[in-house]
């Protein structure tokens, strides 16, 4: 059973109300199709006000939803004949982060993401997608590796961070991010970037240098979680929706911001609603994102990037 969110208890309520009239109908033998039709029509009026205008909180709530799709069920719809490749060639495999080459639509590509499970068992072995510097320097070779093939590379940020433990920090995680984000910035191949659920610190951005950003409609973007910003601004914790609501991490912000390219939409509810219509929405921005930069040189492709991240952001000299 798919969880509900606490803004979607209003849908429930009728949908439980359309629901009794069904079986009363049937039980009783009373005709109530008219009030039935009229509920229905209700019913879609207040999906579309409520799923249409979620506030930021709601977003990060359907981002973190444990049955939103992971990268894992994005490769199996849109990608073909995929081979996962293992290990860092330096310490181990890390499962929180999941990548190999593939066929999309016909070509080869790598492509590579952040991989939490889809239960209890799974987000054990795969640290609940939060990927030590092993992780990372396998996302970095796989990159590499699509560079001396020319092959574009795809990334799926899904992660709450970088893994924050001791023997993260004494296998080095802070420069197996740094050295993603130079690496990435010099690769002479197409790169795009789509946030799919939480997309967290520099967690998120070593696989987030690209010449394309995208996100899902409700997914995040933040250097922090609006948690661990209300923790430090005010002490506390609880007052995380007013911090989603000040940090701008959502996609339709960050789009206004500039900071990505495309906001992907998601069917009514979240992806988790349909993952295979919406794997159809992002296999539409992936090839018109792949179209865009396929005929661009390695020269350009650099040059792409570096104005990119030079736009971000406002300074004054």
């Amino acid at each position: 059973m798919v969880k509900l969110l606490p803004f979607e208890e209003p849908i429930v309520q009728l949908k439980t109300k359309i629901e009794e009239l069904k079986e009363y109908t049937i039980n009783a033998d009373v005709d109530m199709s008219v009030e039935i039709v009229n509920l229905e029509a209700r019913l879609e009026k207040l999906e579309q006000e409520i799923y249409e205008n979620m506030e930021p909180w709601d977003r990060v709530q359907v981002a973190r939803h444990p049955s939103r799709p992971t990268t894992r069920d994005y490769i199996q719809l849109l990608c073909t004949e995929f081979i996962e490749l293992h290990g860092d060639r330096l310490y181990g495999d890390d499962a929180a982060i999941i990548g190999g080459i593939a066929l999309f639509e016909g070509k080869p590509i790598t492509i590579i993401g952040h991989q939490r499970g889809v239960d209890t068992k799974e987000n054990i072995k795969r640290n609940f997608g939060m990927p030590h510097p092993e992780g990372y320097r396998k996302a970095l070779r796989l990159m590499k590796q699509a560079e001396k093939f020319n092959r574009p590379i795809i990334c799926m940020i899904d992660t709450k961070g970088a893994y924050p433990g001791k023997a993260a920090e004494e296998r080095g995680q802070s420069e197996a991010i740094a050295r993603n984000l130079v690496e990435m910035a010099g690769l002479k191949v197409p790169v795009i970037s789509v946030v799919i659920g939480e997309g967290g610190s520099g967690g998120a951005l070593a696989l987030g240098v690209a010449n394309h950003i995208h996100m899902l409609e409700n997914s995040t973007y933040s250097v922090i979680s609006p948690e661990g910003a209300a923790s430090i601004l005010w002490k506390d914790a609880s007052l995380a929706k007013q911090a989603a609501e000040a940090m701008k991490i959502t996609a339709p912000d960050l789009k206004k911001m500039e900071i990505i390219d495309t906001v992907i939409t998601e069917v009514h509810g979240g992806a988790h609603k349909n993952i295979e219509a919406q794997a159809m929405y992002l296999k539409e921005t992936l090839i018109t994102s792949l179209k865009e930069l396929e005929n661009l040189t390695p020269e350009e492709l650099i040059e792409n990037r570096y104005v990119k991240f030079k736009n971000i952001g406002e300074f004054k000299e």
